[in-house]
């Protein structure tokens, strides 16, 4: 599989020193902007604070970027502030890598376009979380189906914002 991806996007990068350092800015962003919008009180759920970061890292610098800003952003917050909560963070962390990994392989492996490549890895990771919900706690899906709601409008300007921000 890694060789698949390597053929698809074989850039290197995205290891370069200052793309490293933007990344780990990205991933501090992820950490950070929620902690902000927790003690201000502002409505975390709808503007996805943490969401925003991570798209920008595969949009800008690749699925292996965006993978790992994923997977680290909720984990490394949840260790410095104990969010997202621990029933929330494996479902985070999911959802969150495929909007990371796909943003990147869609819009640098694949070529689409950077709205697009962002629409589509919205709803994937979306769908990714849903799904995880259904198999894990199928009681609890139309709870978590509400909350993705509250959160569509802040999609909505993700798709639209980050490729103008990432230029």
């Amino acid at each position: 599989m890694a060789q698949v991806l390597d053929t698809i996007d074989n850039s290197s990068d995205w290891l370069s020193g200052r793309a490293l350092a933007a990344q780990a800015a990205l991933i501090a962003a992820a950490v950070g902007l929620p902690a902000l919008c927790h003690l201000t009180g502002a409505p975390v759920r709808a503007l996805l604070p943490m969401h925003w970061p991570v798209l920008a890292a595969g949009l800008v610098y690749g699925w292996r970027a965006g993978l790992l800003a994923g997977v680290f952003s909720p984990l490394l917050s949840f260790a410095l502030s104990g969010m997202p909560a621990g029933a929330s963070l494996p479902l985070m962390t999911l959802e969150l890598a495929v909007y990371g990994g796909l943003t990147g392989f869609l819009r640098r492996g694949l070529g689409l376009r950077p709205w697009a490549a962002l629409a589509c890895a919205l709803a994937a990771g979306r769908l990714a979380a849903l799904a995880a919900v259904w198999l894990a706690l199928p009681y609890a899906l139309s709870q978590y189906a509400a909350g993705l709601l509250t959160g569509l409008p802040a999609a909505a300007m993700q798709a639209l914002a980050l490729p103008a921000l990432a230029r």
